[in-house]
C-alpha cells in the first residue's frame, strides 16, 4: 500500500514545473525519479521537443534521487532534441544525482551546469 513514503510506488512523489522562455525551456523535477514516475518527466520533455524547443535546462535541484529509469529518460530526450539541432542542459545536480551520472558515465554527454543561472547564460 502507498502510504506516500520514501520508496514507495506513488506517483505523487515526483512533480514538474515548466518554464518556457523565448528560445528555452526550464524543467524542474522535484522528489524521486524512477521507474514509477519517469512517465511525469518524459512527457513534458516530449512536449519541449515537438514544440521544437532549441534549449532544455533540466534543473536537478530538486531533485532528490534518480535511477536508471530516469537517466534513460533524459538521454532519450537528448538525442530527440540534438536530432533537431537542440540541446538539453542539467543544473544543480545534488550529489547522490550526480554520482548516478558519474558512474554511468553520462555526465560526459551532458553539459553540466553548477546552477541554473549558469546554465541559462551559456
Amino acid at each position: 500500500m502507498d502510504r506516500g513514503m520514501v520508496g514507495t510506488t506513488g506517483r505523487d512523489r515526483l512533480q514538474v514545473a515548466v518554464h518556457r522562455y523565448a528560445m528555452a525551456a526550464v524543467v524542474t523535477p522535484a522528489g524521486e525519479l524512477d521507474h514509477h514516475t519517469a512517465e511525469l518527466l518524459r512527457e513534458p520533455l516530449e512536449r519541449c521537443v515537438e514544440d521544437a524547443i532549441p534549449k532544455i535546462v533540466v534543473d536537478c535541484s530538486q531533485l532528490e534521487f534518480c535511477d536508471s529509469t530516469g537517466l534513460n529518460v533524459l538521454l532519450g530526450a537528448r538525442l530527440k532534441v540534438e536530432a533537431l539541432g537542440g540541446a538539453i542542459h542539467l543544473a544543480g545536480m545534488k550529489p547522490a544525482v550526480a554520482r548516478v551520472f558519474e558512474v554511468t558515465g553520462a555526465d560526459a554527454i551532458f553539459t553540466v551546469h553548477g546552477s541554473l543561472d549558469e546554465a541559462l547564460k551559456e
